[in-house]
């Protein structure tokens, strides 16, 4: 439910605030009021409204001193100000600008004027903080980025230091490049799925489509994932079309797509479980493709939000969730005209699902 706009109104006169209120009567906002400046002032330490219209000729601390004191504290310099003032000299109003007021209305108040001041004040404070929660959520992105790309590079470094060992044997050996290899193929998935994303949001990325059979790159994307897969102790199951068969994609981007969608499942599945993927041409053309696994599910309000952006659904302990992989497959998918879903798999798990349209 979205909260109503929240307007502070300093004046000391309570019939001034009784013609404001009359006036924005209809417009829906919260309406706060604030006999004098060090009243405003003692209030902003408790509460912060989306707006202040705020009197200038005030005993006590001024219109002019408490707007100073608003826009010199990081806490409240944000809020937009709108002066209302008996005075009109270009002089008045420049000091009123020039201590960080937004704007200004001149008394007595016209109602149209008040309205739309007061809408282009909100319009304002509300693209700012949309800048800053998108801001915060880029940042928080980075973090898990950059965590998610410290894992596997010290997996990296830590397998090739233990190399260099004299006496260690042949089978250690292996299993060590076999580390490498896993965790190579976790960064370059990572990275990939970064850059097309960032091609596909700006527009410049151009599918290369062609006719490919659903059964190559399905079953070289299981066959790249068997190694992950052992060492959770995951079983990779497949239900294939023949290979006669033709979809029209970016042969690239669809073997991406199974990449996100295998790693998602595998990740959440728990050990001695199977992940199943399944593909068919449909009739009269297109085909669907099903990755099956048994790990948590996805819980109802989330099914819709886990194919955007940053979101994570149940967040889970020792399992890196950055909320990029979904959102990718989802714009991937709708570049080729298709769709995905997701859908409980009983008695647990998940199963996605994409649809594509016909060659």
């Amino acid at each position: 439910m979205e909260t109503q706009p929240s307007i502070l109104i300093v004046d000391d006169e309570p019939d001034n605030f009784d013609v404001i209120e009359t006036l924005l009567a209809d417009e829906g906002y919260q309406l706060h009021y604030a006999p004098n400046g060090q009243n405003a002032l003692d209030r902003l330490e408790t509460f912060q409204p989306d707006v202040i219209l705020l009197d200038v000729m005030m005993p006590g601390i001024s219109g002019i001193e408490v707007c100073q004191t608003i826009k010199t504290d990081p806490r409240w310099q944000t809020i937009p100000i709108v002066m209302v003032t008996a005075l009109n000299t270009k002089e008045d109003l420049a000091r009123c600008m020039a201590v960080g007021a937004s704007d200004f209305i001149s008394k007595p108040v016209n109602s149209t004027e008040l309205r739309a001041r007061v809408r282009s004040m909100l319009k304002i404070k509300q693209q700012y903080d949309d800048l800053q929660a998108l801001l915060k959520l880029r940042e928080d992105m980075v973090n898990m980025i950059v965590h998610d790309l410290r894992n596997p590079l010290a997996s990296i470094l830590l397998s090739t230091d233990i190399l260099r060992f004299p006496g260690l044997t042949a089978e250690n050996q292996q299993k060590k490049v076999n580390q490498i290899a896993i965790a190579g193929h976790q960064l370059q998935a990572l990275i990939d799925s970064l850059l097309m994303m960032a091609k596909l949001e700006s527009g410049k990325m151009v599918l290369e489509c062609s006719k490919t059979s659903l059964f190559a790159p399905c079953l070289a994307s299981v066959q790249n994932f068997e190694a992950i897969a052992a060492q959770k102790k995951v079983k990779l199951t497949t239900r294939l079309a023949q290979p006669d068969g033709m979809i029209n994609v970016d042969p690239a981007i669809f073997r991406r797509i199974l990449d996100n969608l295998l790693s998602n499942a595998i990740k959440f599945s728990p050990p001695d479980n199977e992940v199943l993927l399944l593909a068919n041409y449909l009739e009269p053309g297109g085909a669907k493709i099903q990755v099956v696994d048994s790990g948590p599910g996805v819980r109802e309000e989330f099914k819709q939000g886990i194919f955007e952006k940053y979101e994570v659904g149940t967040l889970m302990k020792g399992v890196s969730q950055i909320g990029l992989g979904l959102a990718f497959c989802k714009m991937a998918i709708e570049a080729h005209g298709g769709t995905i879903s997701v859908t409980d798999n009983r008695p647990k798990g998940s199963i996605f699902s994409i649809s594509l349209p016909s060659a």
